[in-house]
């Protein structure tokens, strides 16, 4: 039996993409994420076995349907695990995912693709540091971005294959792309 790590996602549109990085070009000496990877998570699935696929995909299609699509911005940085010490620095969104990531959550964990158990913190990571760094300074510069709103109307479920992107970055396929109510 063959299984899979996927995640449930909110991807920003490409407008939202562009601006973010034209944000971040001029800055240099940060490893910042590649745009074409950036998302918010709302479940990350370790393990998904290949014949729950289509009962998960089912599964979220039903909770989806029951959160109505909305206005969401990126403003404010953060970072994991503190500033002082940080391995990822993200943007923050302007909505609360809470209710969305635990309705997601709990539609995987019902098909046996049992979400990690980490806290769930709604967030979009735009840079990993070769190793922990006092990033004060960045996350000021990141607390200056707000992005453009736009309208939230799909999660998407995503695939992870690891070392298998550009400079041996994980490769992400979209596997099925689930509509919210409107």
């Amino acid at each position: 039996m063959f299984s899979m790590r996927m995640f449930v996602a909110i991807r920003p549109p490409e407008g939202v993409r562009d601006q973010l990085a034209d944000f971040l070009a001029p800055r240099d000496g940060m490893t910042w994420i590649d745009p074409a990877q950036w998302h918010l998570t709302l479940a990350f699935l370790a393990v998904v076995p290949e014949h729950r696929e289509a009962d998960l995909v089912e599964a979220l299609e039903r909770t989806a349907l029951r959160h109505s699509a909305f206005e969401l911005q990126l403003a404010g940085a953060g970072a994991f695990p503190n500033a002082l010490e940080t391995r990822v620095m993200w943007l923050r969104p302007t909505v609360d995912l809470t209710p969305l990531a635990t309705g997601i959550r709990h539609a995987a964990n019902s098909v046996g693709a049992t979400p990690d158990g980490q806290s769930f913190v709604g967030h979009l990571s735009v840079a990993r540091p070769r190793r922990p760094i006092d990033a004060r300074r960045w996350l000021q510069v990141l607390d200056t971005f707000a992005s453009a709103p736009w309208t939230v109307t799909d999660v998407e479920l995503i695939s992870s294959y690891l070392g298998e992107g550009p400079r041996r970055r994980p490769r992400h396929e979209t596997i099925a792309s689930i509509p919210l109510a409107r």
